[in-house]
């Protein structure tokens, strides 16, 4: 018997060639970048985040992995016949704890790309625009119009 949420959602999503933003660097950096998340509103102690971050401009300079400990909320928004789902919360880099925003877009088109529409690890790094991510990778749970 599966879990019911009403609002979360699942991601297994890579996006390539993305220029990212540092925090107090000059410019983009070029990588590639992988989501992983399992998150429920009902459950947010059990969920999970995470993204890595893959510096193919100056390998392995800016490499990075961003682990989520504590996530804090999550909203479910229809947009249209698409779900987007913020997540907010706390996580770590190398022991340091930082606040973070991720917001992923379930395209129910099958020829859209899903994507996630920003991701931000305040005072560290942005995501600096849309990812694009394979079609079926992002999941929205509870999102569906009434």
């Amino acid at each position: 018997m599966g879990r019911i949420c009403p609002c979360g959602v699942h991601v297994d999503a890579f996006s390539e060639d993305n220029n990212v933003k540092f925090e107090g660097q000059n410019g983009t950096i070029e990588g590639n970048l992988t989501y992983m998340a399992d998150v429920c509103i009902t459950t947010l102690a059990t969920s999970t985040l995470s993204l890595e971050f893959e510096d193919t401009e100056t390998p392995g300079l800016n490499d990075f992995t961003f682990t989520a400990n504590e996530i804090t909320t999550v909203e479910c928004n229809q947009e249209g016949q698409n779900c987007v789902i913020t997540v907010t919360g706390t996580g770590t880099i190398n022991g340091d704890k930082l606040e973070f925003e991720a917001v992923f877009r379930d395209q129910v088109a099958s020829a859209a790309n899903d994507n996630v529409q920003s991701f931000v690890i305040t005072g560290f790094f942005d995501q600096n625009g849309a990812a694009p991510v394979e079609q079926g990778s992002i999941m929205a749970l509870g999102c569906q119009e009434l």
